[in-house]
């Protein structure tokens, strides 16, 4: 067969399955079904449409068939002009027809001219006649819908919300199929989604809306939602205007306009599946194995057009893997909601962020609460442990629990990796939770009355790690079953949504165990502490666990589960493992400054301190008291008279002057200006002696202090030169065993070479060594002990050299740490100014080799003649022979090694 002729096959094929009669024109009954696709039909002006599509006995489309290979892009004119030239006696909808394909039979592009800026998308198949024939009879496209909503009312959205979901509107307006909105954990992801889903279904007439969740038990809470939802305008809920399926069986409702699923059954649909076990929908797509191959096929009970709308709530995983097949299969609006966006997620939403709350502004304005960290290190741990050979121990089978005791002929030595994976400490977790216990009311609720436990919640590596944790937490806190319970997949007798509900509501249930039921979206108001027991590698994830601890709530309703609180103003996160020293981005606590005096913090700031960690402390205690006078409107109304801003603005203020991004957009002197309004208010002595008046008067000071037996127990703001006193000795036991670091610290930049290699080797041995001797990590450690010479960035860690940077300024080479590339670009003119003065003036061409070789050496420490053929970018210029054609007349290997070390700002140390 010809490609022609393959392509027409599979075109065939697929019309064929989305229920198209294909018919040659000398058998064409316009009439045979509800959608007839003639092959070959002649056109006014002479020329022959490859096929002309009639829905229910009428014109409405056509389809231009190009052979197998060729790039359909380029060929709507084409396919628009048979859409035009229809003979006047073949009755139609409208002119042009409105609905044009092209396909090359693997591939199909779709336009509907009835759309206000008609432009190809790709779509998954041919849609199903019927389809197109409803959208006939709505008039105008679903785009032309969308460019005539009515304006959003404010009601009791909150700011947040409301900018949300106009800014969702125009985005959808403009045509953007994929739109992602940010909103801190806590601000209402879900409430902003029943608002815009109502107004779609209402006003854009959408057909359906699949609501994606991350496990099961979200799309329960996602259900909930849905049924407490009261429109603005209309008080009936939400369930009795629409009707809303959670997905227990792989059948939906014909008549459903919103569906609730897991990405996982999704996909058991698309294949056919008669069932799906509900016990794969429980586990995060963040601790599920990746699959190996995800096989999408054309499915016509649930068609590409199935729904005109997907809103995918927190599923990061689930949508940059493999399982992005079943997304993309559907011709469809994309909306993501998330907490905490990542570069990927912003790429697979085409960069298009159409409204962003971050968390840190969440607690400005009292939608959430911050957090301090605390740190337990415990010998086992830190350094893992030894039973020598002769002890007899017990092994429990992870599958059964059944025990079995066998006498050890040889040492067992564990590292702290294999703590709670292959090796049991019992006493390791014993003396955390004796740790927790002991600071409970002295350290960490100092103000409350030594009663009732906060609720807390504890990640586990597994179930057997969170089976021994809930027998040993009864045991540390002497209280009974209903104390502390585990909350897994392996529960048996009660569902784990029940137990969920309990820990929220029951005032006996204080301590919950999970692995990751609990992890992502779950909704737990009272809880205040978070124990960390297990590591997490991923960020996104780390966030979400964290971010179970964030969500305010109303003092009565705090007190209803645990009566000795007093207000919920910020919760605590204990790190037994390291989790927040691992290697990925962690942003710091608002409050920066702890166990610094409010009483010296305000004044500083009245007396013109501006610095970002100050001005963020102050941020923090002002949220905090917002909270703490939520029941007291007049004290909160006394700040606005005396200041002219309520708690809240002048918390956003100071956030305001701190924000990188914000700054970012101004110039020095604008900088200037805004810390300065910021700070204005405090200059005012009222002020400052209410603030700190009122938050005296705000919490019950009880001098109950007892021994702390645990010397590890510390804040993590606290562990600064801790950990650059183990980076110290790092340098110093290690200074001639790695190469890279041998360099730095013997400044033998002229004798040996410093290479990407390297510098990898010694970013991976500082790690290997302590989690805490990461760059970013160091890189806040050494801003804490020396904030004013030390730069402010985001990721240190992205550049790999920037462990150069943290070395050298540890050895006190440099006066101030700066990531390697801003310091590298500066060298780098500076050189070029120095050749320029000796009268060596660069091509346009060679100063765009030299551009690229400056980027090589900041990612890759130096360049030799060899990489300029073996690196893509500068091999793609031509390599080292055209590098040598280039810079003929000069010593390239000199001007290499020149360059190298003046990037590495070597050239002043070399022969030292």
């Amino acid at each position: 067969m010809t490609p022609e002729e393959i392509a027409r096959q599979q075109i065939d094929e697929k019309l064929t399955q989305a229920g198209w009669l294909v018919q040659d024109r000398k058998e064409f009954d316009r009439f045979a079904g509800i959608g007839v696709a003639c092959r070959e039909f002649v056109m006014e002006d002479g020329t022959e449409a490859d096929y002309l599509l009639f829905v229910d006995g009428k014109a409405a489309g056509v389809i231009e068939a190009k052979k197998a290979g060729i790039v359909l892009s380029g060929i709507e004119n084409q396919s628009k002009g048979y859409s035009c030239h229809l003979p006047a006696y073949v009755k139609h909808y409208q002119l042009p027809l409105p609905y044009i394909y092209e396909s090359n039979g693997s591939e199909i592009f779709f336009t509907d001219l009835r759309d206000p800026h008609p432009v190809a998308r790709p779509v998954f198949h041919f849609h199903q006649p019927g389809t197109l024939k409803e959208s006939l009879d709505k008039g105008p496209s679903l785009r032309a819908r969308l460019q005539n909503l009515p304006v959003l009312q404010r009601g009791s959205l909150r700011e947040c919300q409301f900018t949300a979901i106009q800014n969702l509107e125009k985005s959808l307006a403009l045509g953007k199929p994929r739109s992602l909105i940010q909103l801190a954990t806590g601000a209402g992801k879900t409430y902003t989604a029943c608002n815009f889903t109502y107004r779609l279904l209402k006003h854009a007439k959408a057909k359906r809306i699949l609501f994606l969740v991350d496990r099961n038990n979200l799309g329960r809470q996602t259900y909930k939602e849905f049924q407490n939802f009261r429109p603005s305008d209309d008080n009936r809920p939400f369930t009795d205007l629409y009707t809303v399926q959670h997905l227990q069986t792989n059948t939906i409702n014909p008549d459903t306009e919103v569906v609730i699923t897991t990405i996982q059954r999704l996909y058991s649909m698309l294949k056919g599946e008669a069932e799906f076990n509900e016990i794969n929908e429980e586990m995060s797509a963040y601790e599920a194995p990746a699959l190996s191959k995800v096989q999408v096929d054309y499915n016509p009970a649930i068609p590409p057009e199935f729904f005109d709308f997907i809103i995918t709530d927190e599923c990061h995983r689930s949508i940059y893997g493999l399982w992005r097949q079943v997304l993309e299969y559907f011709d469809a609006f994309l909306i993501g909601l998330t907490a905490t966006p990542s570069k990927q997620t912003l790429g697979y939403f085409n960069q298009n962020l159409v409204a962003e709350y971050p968390y840190e502004r969440s607690v400005a304005d009292n939608v959430n609460v911050g957090y301090d960290i605390f740190r337990i290190k415990t010998a086992i741990s830190d350094k893992g442990g030894k039973v020598e050979a002769g002890y007899t121990i017990p092994k429990i089978d992870k599958r059964t629990r059944h025990k079995i005791y066998e006498t050890l002929d040889e040492d067992l030595v564990y590292n702290p990796n294999q703590l709670d994976r292959s090796v049991v400490s019992l006493n390791q977790i014993r003396t955390v939770l004796q740790a927790y216990k002991q600071n409970l009311f002295t350290t960490l609720f100092p103000e409350r009355e030594p009663t009732w436990v906060p609720k807390t919640l504890i990640f586990a590596k597994d179930d057997n790690h969170a089976e021994n944790i809930v027998r040993i937490a009864r045991e540390v806190f002497e209280q009974g079953n209903d104390f502390c319970k585990k909350i897994t997949y392996n529960v048996s007798g009660v569902k784990p949504e029940e137990l969920i509900k309990e820990f929220r509501t029951s005032p006996q249930f204080r301590i919950a165990v999970t692995v990751d039921m609990i992890a992502t979206g779950t909704d737990i108001k009272p809880l205040e502490v978070i124990i960390f027991m297990r590591d997490v590698h991923s960020e996104l994830y780390y966030e979400q666990m964290k971010g179970r601890g964030v969500r305010t709530i109303p003092i009565s309703d705090l007190k209803a589960v645990t009566p000795n609180a007093i207000c919920k103003s910020k919760f605590i996160l204990i790190d037994a493992v390291g989790v927040t020293e691992s290697q990925k981005s962690v942003p710091p606590p608002l409050e920066r400054k702890k166990g610094v005096p409010f009483k010296t913090l305000l004044e500083q700031v009245g007396l013109g301190k501006k610095d970002d960690e100050t001005l963020s402390s102050v941020a923090a205690r002002l949220a905090a008291l917002d909270r703490a006078l939520e029941d007291k409107p007049q004290e909160k109304a006394k700040v606005q008279q005396i200041s002219g801003f309520t708690l809240q603005e002048l918390a956003n203020n100071l956030l305001d002057a701190t924000d990188a991004d914000k700054q970012a957009a101004q110039t020095p002197a604008e900088q200037e200006a805004t810390r300065e309004r910021a700070i204005r208010p405090f200059a005012n002595p009222v002020l400052r002696d209410f603030c700190l008046n009122t938050a005296k008067n705000s919490y019950l000071y009880i001098d109950d202090i007892s021994p702390d037996e645990v010397l590890s127990f510390t804040p993590v703001s606290d562990n600064a030169g801790e950990i650059l006193a183990d980076l110290q000795a790092f340098i110093e036991t290690h200074k001639d065993e790695l190469a890279a670091l041998s360099i730095i610290y013997h400044r033998s930049y002229g004798k040996q070479r410093l290479n990407y290699e390297g510098i990898k080797e010694l970013s991976d041995a500082l790690v290997s060594n302590a989690p805490s001797l990461s760059v970013p990590v160091l890189w806040g450690a050494f801003m804490k002990v020396n904030p004013g010479k030390v730069a402010k960035v985001k990721s240190p860690d992205k550049m790999l050299t920037n462990v150069i940077q943290v070395i050298r300024f540890a050895l006190h080479q440099d006066s101030e740490l700066k990531p390697f590339d801003t310091v590298a670009t500066q060298r780098y003119n500076l050189w070029l100014g120095r050749m320029k003065k000796r009268g060596l003036l660069f091509t346009a061409e060679q100063t765009s080799w030299l551009n690229e070789i400056r980027d090589y050496i900041i990612s890759n420490a130096s360049i030799s003649s060899a990489d300029l053929q073996q690196d893509p970018v500068l091999s793609d210029k031509g390599g080292l022979l055209k590098a040598r054609q280039v810079f003929a007349g000069l010593d390239l290997l000199h001007l290499l090694t020149d360059l190298s070390t003046t990037l590495l700002g070597a050239d002043n140390e070399i022969g030292e």
